[in-house]
């Protein structure tokens, strides 16, 4: 049996759809299983155990070029991604992404049983000649699960049984240069258990994600710069920021008394995950880095505003969300004039749950 996945982007998208890949291997043990995936998360699927073969389109870079007037090399991209995707014949296409995007690979793929929601959304739904309902009440994980529930059937109640896989591979290379850039920074960060109130073999350090693509989900960078300084004064650990860019972080350590290290830009998406799983707990806006934390099986911190922790917070015990609960949230608004889901959010009330997080209270 040979299957394709379509789930392009984006990196916490992609982390969700990893159970899903996990059940569909033990339904199907011997199927041959590729996945279609965008630049920005195909880090995350190199090297997977479970798939066959992964193929990244390069489509946000390929428009941008076109854009430029540069032709001849993205044109050349795209005829060796359609070769690409058209050089196995799949008995079954399952589009997680539900989007034009996606569903214009489905189609392309000419595979036979074409699976998507049963939507209209962007008219994806058109696309398809299989469609499960979509429900929004759920967490994205179990969403996606449903697809290899439809495809399984009762045969493959024992493969969805086990709990949700989330395997990323991290080898030897990923384990070493995450270690080296941490050593690199040694300085920066206290000896094991030297806070107050830590335990001796307490991790050095708590990981910081100040980031977020949509403006509403921001935090602010004073309010971080000084639950940083907060959490290096009182509970005297380390502070480790993350990022894609290094630019915002070093604008937080500017605002800082004390030191943090800055590691935006400086990771593969594999590499930060062993960065994470080093950390005490990562305090985090709802990003892609929170769902790679989570899947890497570290607590996270995360503060939610105009989005729902339900359907898309950190999955797992353990975490801890920090949200308002407004009226008027989550409204999914990617701007806005009053963000108070965010600014009412105060230092105080971050700092306490990491704190009462870093005792190992509940």
């Amino acid at each position: 049996m040979n299957i394709l996945i379509v789930k392009l982007s984006a990196i916490g998208d992609v982390i969700h759809t990893l159970p899903s890949l996990a059940a569909l291997r033990r339904c199907y043990p011997d199927a041959d299983i590729t996945w279609v995936v965008e630049e920005e998360a195909a880090d995350l699927l190199a090297g997977h155990p479970d798939l066959n073969r992964v193929i990244v389109s390069g489509r946000k870079r390929w428009l941008n070029e076109l854009r430029r007037g540069q032709i001849a090399a993205p044109l050349r991209e795209m005829l060796t991604f359609l070769r690409d995707l058209r050089r196995h014949p799949y008995d079954l296409v399952i589009d997680l992404h539900g989007l034009f995007k996606s569903a214009v690979i489905v189609l392309l793929s000419g595979g036979k049983r074409k699976l998507g929601y049963d939507s209209l959304q962007e008219l994806s739904g058109l696309f398809y000649n299989e469609k499960i309902p979509e429900e929004m009440g759920k967490h994205a994980v179990y969403r996606y699960l449903d697809f290899v529930r439809h495809v399984a059937g009762k045969s493959g109640a024992a493969c969805l049984a086990a709990p949700p896989e989330f395997r990323i591979a991290v080898g030897e290379k990923e384990k070493r240069s995450a270690a080296a850039l941490l050593n690199e920074h040694a300085a920066s960060l206290p000896s094991s258990g030297e806070g107050e109130g830590l335990h001796k073999d307490a991790p050095r350090f708590v990981a910081v994600n100040p980031v977020a693509f949509w403006e509403t989900k921001l935090w602010g960078e004073e309010k971080f710069a000084e639950l940083c300084d907060r959490l290096r004064e009182e509970l005297g650990i380390g502070i480790v920021l993350t990022g894609g860019e290094s630019a915002p972080l070093e604008r937080i350590c500017r605002k800082m008394r004390t030191k943090a290290v800055n590691l935006g830009g400086r990771t593969t998406l594999r590499e930060l995950a062993c960065i994470y799983r080093e950390a005490a707990l990562l305090v985090t806006t709802d990003s892609g880095p929170m769902h790679l934390a989570a899947a890497a099986g570290t607590p996270v911190v995360a503060l939610f505003g105009p989005t729902d922790p339900a359907r898309t917070g950190p999955y797992g015990p353990g975490h801890r969300i920090i949200r308002k609960g407004l009226s008027c949230s989550p409204c999914f608004r990617k701007r806005c004039e009053t963000p108070r889901c965010m600014t009412d959010i105060s230092v105080e009330e971050v700092f306490t749950a990491v704190k009462e997080m870093l005792a190992g209270r509940e």
